[in-house]
């Protein structure tokens, strides 16, 4: 790959997840406190994500494998994304305020499969060529992170101000995108069925009982996944942490870590393993939350925080592997577009709907809550889940051989859902 190819595609995964980073990791506090919402709202606000990806795969199937070159799609979507995100800074209560970031959410997911593929298809071996490129993405979301946390906004009360940096962000790559290299529409691409959207064709994989329960346990598992990332900003601004969306930047330093190690942890492991501790990271994270506060336990809040990249890596990763070696060639793609929507679709529209109505059952005449109920409920989930877990999955598939004879394996099984990362 040329050089300037290489820093074209960095910096265009520096800014999608800089945008994203800059605004969703605060729109929980943004609402509660600047839009005076309830928990419940939040929660709706949050599953547009949901919406996005359900709907995304229509877009990706329907335009951009079949019309017109992914990086032109990749410029307008941002570029009507960066008016969205604007006008969404300005809008002064929540029923105006919905519809602007639904529709945003909707034109977004579809993008992180778009700068996918443009980068994909300018490479001779994803595998090798892809990790160093997708890193960038991670750090665009850090530095989003640290820029909240040094300019102070939460503890200010101009976290609408997120909203403009993203949206400036997004301009910024909506035009990027339009020099990017050209990335045309497949050849010989023919009409696309709903199930071939949807990742449907791979549903004979849930014969495999094994594969069935860790398909329903990565259901189960985003619902509590939803409790971090709407409420967790709120609860640490609530408790008096200073800089606390810098502070969860950690999480996404640990993934980066953690991701470095996984080959040797998936060798030494295997599949049943890593799932599992992954699962039980869950649960810690949510008793050091339980039972965390801005002093003496302290600890236990950035504990919480950093446990992210053995809570993401271990489970969501693994499984994408686990997904891809049991589905061999023809169904490659299809299985991780059925894992995705599933997750990212059905369970965290879930997890957005149930943490709401708790978060708001669990407020304090003063305005509080009871965040150590609160958190214990999804630590209970998670919990139950493991459990589950251990006594039915067998992994007969030799899951961990692939990566024992080929460890990148490990970076292209995090392209089709890294989304909160």
């Amino acid at each position: 790959m040329l050089l300037v190819t290489r820093v074209k595609l960095s910096f265009m995964m520096f800014l999608e997840f800089f945008i994203w980073g800059a605004w969703f990791v605060t729109l929980g506090t943004y609402l509660l406190s600047e839009l005076a919402t309830s928990a419940t709202q939040v929660g709706v606000a949050f599953l547009t994500q949901s919406i996005g990806a359900i709907v995304a795969p229509f877009i990706i199937g329907l335009i951009a494998d079949r019309f017109f070159p992914a990086q032109r799609i990749l410029g307008v979507l941002h570029l009507v994304g960066a008016a969205l995100l604007w006008y969404a800074s300005v809008v002064p209560d929540f029923d105006s305020f919905y519809p602007v970031i639904l529709v945003y959410m909707i034109l977004y997911m579809p993008t992180l499969a778009l700068v996918n593929s443009v980068s994909f298809r300018q490479m001779q071996d994803p595998s090798k060529e892809f990790p160093p490129i997708r890193v960038l993405g991670t750090l665009g979301w850090i530095i989003a992170g640290l820029t909240i946390g040094w300019l102070n906004w939460e503890q200010n009360g101009n976290l609408g101000l997120t909203f403009r940096m993203a949206s400036i962000a997004s301009a910024i790559l909506g035009l990027f995108s339009f020099t990017l290299p050209n990335t045309p529409p497949v050849k010989g691409a023919g009409k696309a069925s709903i199930g071939d959207m949807l990742g449907l064709e791979a549903i004979a994989l849930l014969k495999n009982r094994s594969y069935l329960t860790f398909f329903l346990a990565s259901v189960a598992i985003c619902i509590p996944l939803a409790f971090y990332y709407n409420f967790t900003n709120p609860f640490l601004n609530e408790l008096g942490m200073e800089s606390a969306a810098g502070k969860q930047a950690m999480g996404q330093m640990s993934e980066l870590l953690f991701m470095l190690l996984m080959p040797l942890f998936f060798v030494r492991l295997g599949v049943k393993k890593m799932l599992a501790i992954g699962m039980f990271a869950w649960v810690l994270r949510y008793a050091f939350f339980a039972f965390g506060d801005i002093e003496a336990n302290y600890w236990m809040l950035i504990g919480g925080i950093v446990l992210h990249g053995i809570c993401y890596d271990f489970f969501f990763v693994t499984g994408q592997i686990y997904t891809d070696n049991l589905a061999g060639p023809r169904f490659k793609s299809a299985a991780q577009g059925m894992i995705t929507l599933a997750t990212y679709g059905v369970g965290m529209l879930m997890g957005s709907l149930l943490s709401g109505v708790i978060v708001d059952a669990y407020q304090s005449a003063g305005g509080g809550h009871d965040w150590q109920s609160v958190w214990l409920i999804p630590a209970g989930i998670a919990g139950g889940v493991l459990l589950l877990f251990l006594l039915l999955f067998k992994d007969r598939t030799g899951g961990n051989k692939a990566v024992e004879e080929n460890p990148t394996i490990i970076a292209s099984g995090t392209t089709e859902v890294n989304s909160l990362s």
